[in-house]
């Protein structure tokens, strides 16, 4: 059974975030946003597993779904300014949802 968790819920999220696992473009061109990359900068958005994050998910693995997400251009539909420059918020990365697999008897 896939189920849906919201980052807020496994990961912290913030810009200027030195120690996070890794982070996503915030702003530039639209086939950027939400681009994952290894390279800290101020105006990424930092993604840190916290111990409920840990306890389900590998950060490589979070990473390479990141990678996957960003090519198929979830982000997009959430960009927000002007043509040539736009940018999503830390908000819209807190509540993004990334389907999960649980047991068919999960919560029972």
């Amino acid at each position: 059974m896939i189920v849906y968790i919201t980052l807020k819920e496994i990961l912290n999220v913030r810009t200027n975030f030195e120690d996070a696992d890794f982070w996503i473009i915030r702003k530039g061109q639209d086939k950027m946003l939400g681009k994952p990359t290894k390279e800290f900068s101020l105006s990424h958005i930092g993604l840190q597993l916290n111990d409920v994050g840990r306890s389900l998910f590998d950060p490589n693995y979070l990473y390479y779904l990141f990678e996957f997400l960003h090519g198929q251009g979830v982000w997009r539909q959430l960009a927000k300014g002007s043509l040539s420059l736009q940018h999503i918020t830390v908000s819209d990365a807190k509540n993004f949802s990334i389907p999960m697999e649980v047991p068919d008897n999960f919560g029972a």
